[in-house]
């Protein structure tokens, strides 16, 4: 991670079904952030479901208002991004959060998402006649990006609480490593002169 980022937000990256609105929402919760959950942000946009925005305007159409709502997440402060699944796999979505925020991406194997998401109807990548199938050939294709990410932690059997601490930790690890420290003023530090 280079010095130059400026990391005011967390973003989390990852498959669906890997828990980063819930864990989004303790964290933000927890360090008194502003929460934003990337797909609710289109649906209002676009006044419509997500599913209805697949089925009737197509997933390119989807992916870009993805665009869109990445850059102008840019202009946040002090806010916990989830994103949906597809975002986070895009490299140049995966960019432009890295220029504001520590991205972290949260993993699970396929069978711990398909647990999570099988009785889930608005998932529209996973209407398919073998969604297992489905899931596993959606990760292996997104795993090259997602693996890009500043920060992977596996959400596989732990709780959102345990996942939440872990990044956090790892937030305030980086946020240590990126913002400049003030030199202190002699004036204040007699004795060290520093």
């Amino acid at each position: 991670m280079s010095g130059q980022r400026q990391i005011r937000n967390l973003a989390l990256i990852g498959f669906m079904g890997t828990g980063k609105s819930s864990t989004g929402r303790w964290i933000a919760l927890q360090m008194h952030y502003d929460f934003v959950d990337t797909d609710d942000l289109i649906e209002k946009r676009a006044g419509k479901p997500i599913t209805k925005i697949f089925a009737e305007d197509g997933e390119p159409a989807f992916r870009e208002l993805e665009r869109q709502i990445v850059g102008e997440l840019a202009t946040r402060n002090r806010t916990v991004i989830a994103t949906g699944g597809g975002l986070g796999a895009d490299e140049e979505n995966l960019a432009s959060l890295k220029r504001h925020a520590l991205v972290v991406c949260l993993w699970a194997t396929p069978e711990g998402v398909w647990r999570r998401v099988n009785s889930q109807a608005h998932r529209p990548l996973l209407n398919d006649p073998d969604p297992m199938g489905r899931i596993r050939t959606l990760l292996a294709q997104r795993t090259p990006v997602y693996r890009q990410a500043d920060v992977l932690v596996n959400t596989e059997f732990r709780s959102v609480r345990e996942v939440a601490q872990h990044v956090m930790h790892e937030f305030q690890v980086a946020r240590q490593r990126t913002v400049p420290r003030e030199k202190p003023n002699p004036a204040t530090h007699p004795r060290t002169g520093f």
